[in-house]
């Protein structure tokens, strides 16, 4: 049975180090058996990292992977103001979809 994912507020609440599991496979909404099959394949996305038995990782690569943080040091992910596109068809880069025709239902 796989426990509840970390909510983004419980992330980014954890120390430099965190363990495997429960940390990071909660994080990544996977059960402690996928995260450890995975870490032992070195398939998870983020790097783990020995300290002697224990099994651990850096909570920036965590953070990094969620895209909690931006990739580069030292720049901002781009936002865009809500006041400039008043519906979400006229947002940037958004064409508007062509009507669907909807037929009525027939009785039987």
């Amino acid at each position: 049975m796989t426990s509840p994912a970390l909510t983004i507020a419980q992330v980014l609440d954890q120390p430099p180090l965190v363990p495997l599991w429960p940390t990071v496979g909660q994080a990544l909404g996977l059960a402690e058996s996928t995260t450890y099959q995975l870490a032992a394949e070195n398939r998870l996305p983020i790097e783990v990292i020995r300290l002697g038995r224990r099994r651990v990782c850096r909570v920036v690569d965590l953070h990094k992977f969620l895209g909690l943080i931006p990739e580069a040091v030292g720049t901002a992910p781009e936002v865009q103001s809500g006041a400039t596109a008043t519906r979400n068809d006229e947002a940037a880069g958004v064409q508007p979809a062509a009507p669907v025709e909807q037929s009525a239902p027939t009785a039987k």
